[in-house]
């Protein structure tokens, strides 16, 4: 006889196995925001290594994305053959190994081969780790999934401190992006020993894109859909050019300007850290606004910038602004569809790839034709483009009993 609608289940004891495919997963975040973080902040460096021209430098950068989008399409046939688990234990290493090609090679065909295989390898490697943490999370039965994303950020922290002291010492990227791949790697696929597997997760995976696959209205989310693509443009414009304004625009050391992609991150951090208990006390439409508020404070002081220190703090202001809207941006969607959540959520996470693939070119055309600090108005304009979406983040309301008739 199956139970009364009312009736709650009394939640399960976490099992041990869970807990170590959990952290394991934590440290595979971690490990992939160093190699990314790496990657980004030596642009300056890949471009003089390989002669790379600023009107040729957007059109490599906005192919990582497109390419991460194939990669990860394609992961989802692999997955469904052979588990989430199992692709992950493969394309994180590798993606290490494309990170090294990047710093060893010496013409653009080699950097082409590099950043493609690194394009296709993070694709599938964003899409796994996500598949694995969303089935942990569906597990778990609450929450999980912002834990490791700051996992991601606190290797971006890590990864942009390593770009700076190899800066500083003149590493060269051979020496840098060769010693980062030879210690990650292998600690990728010692990590790789302890996800969680079908013993663990069960059915949690395909239940969890089973979810996902539902459709679910794309009207009432465009609002948060753009929220999501204006956000991610601004962050495809620090995580590209904010070392790169601060080498070319300000007259920055190199090794000095890796600082910018630090606070930045470390700025993320915190605020991820801190922004649930903002909206618990405030409400998520007034941190939403004052998320974006601050971020298009932060591109605005980029843009005045006089020196470099004035550049990183800009670009840490910035970085507090942005942590505040994309959580919102799931968490809004979740409620709008809280019997789909899932498929909600999938749907807006296209638009971070559709963030990325507009916001490296749009920056690059801009600062070709003109300079870096009128380029980082065209971001900071759609970060304020927010402020009017922010109505959308609103609790929806639970409509009032209909009065009686009669």
């Amino acid at each position: 006889m199956s139970a009364a609608p009312s009736a709650r289940p009394v939640p399960s004891p976490v099992a041990p196995g869970l807990r170590a495919g959990r952290a394991a997963l934590a440290v595979s975040f971690l490990l992939q925001g160093t190699v990314f973080a790496l990657l980004v902040t030596c642009i300056p460096e890949i471009q003089h290594r390989y002669g790379l021209s600023d009107g040729l430098l957007p059109v490599f950068l906005a192919a990582v994305p497109v390419l991460a989008g194939v990669g990860s399409i394609a992961s989802e046939q692999l997955v469904k053959r052979t588990g989430a688990r199992a692709v992950l234990r493969v394309v994180q290493p590798a993606v290490c190994l494309s990170l090294a090609a990047a710093g060893l090679g010496g013409t653009l065909w080699q950097l082409a081969l590099a950043l493609g295989a690194f394009g296709l390898l993070v694709g599938a490697l964003d899409a796994s780790m996500n598949m694995l943490g969303v089935g942990l999370q569906h597990r778990y039965g609450r929450s999980i999934m912002i834990g490791f994303h700051a996992a991601f950020s606190l290797g971006g922290i890590l990864g942009a401190a390593l770009a700076g002291l190899g800066s500083h010492y003149d590493l060269g990227l051979p020496v840098l992006f060769g010693t980062a791949a030879a210690v990650i790697a292998p600690l990728a696929l010692l990590t790789g020993t302890r996800f969680a597997g079908p013993a663990e997760l069960g059915d949690a995976v395909r239940e969890a894109a089973e979810a996902a696959a539902r459709s679910v209205p794309w009207r009432p989310l465009l609002p948060l859909c753009l929220a999501m693509a204006f956000a991610y443009i601004a962050d495809a414009s620090v995580s590209n050019y904010s070392v790169k304004y601060l080498t070319d625009g300000l007259g920055s050391r190199e090794d000095l300007a890796k600082l910018s992609y630090l606070g930045y991150m470390v700025a993320m951090l915190l605020g991820r850290a801190l922004g649930d208990r903002a909206v618990q006390r405030f409400g998520a439409v007034p941190v939403v606004r004052a998320g974006a508020a601050l971020a298009a404070l932060g591109f605005g002081l980029a843009v005045v910038a006089p020196a470099a220190w004035a550049g990183i703090a800009a670009f840490t202001v910035l970085g507090f602004g942005i942590c505040a809207i994309i959580p919102q941006v799931f968490a809004a969607g979740g409620r709008l569809f809280p019997a789909d959540s899932d498929a909600a959520v999938a749907r807006l996470n296209l638009f971070n790839y559709v963030g990325f693939l507009l916001g490296s070119p749009l920056v690059g055309a801009i600062a070709d034709a003109s300079s870096y600090r009128w380029a980082l108005l065209a971001p900071m304009l759609l970060v304020l483009a927010v402020l009017p979406l922010a109505e959308r983040f609103a609790p929806v309301p639970v409509p009032a009993p209909a009065p009686a008739v009669g």
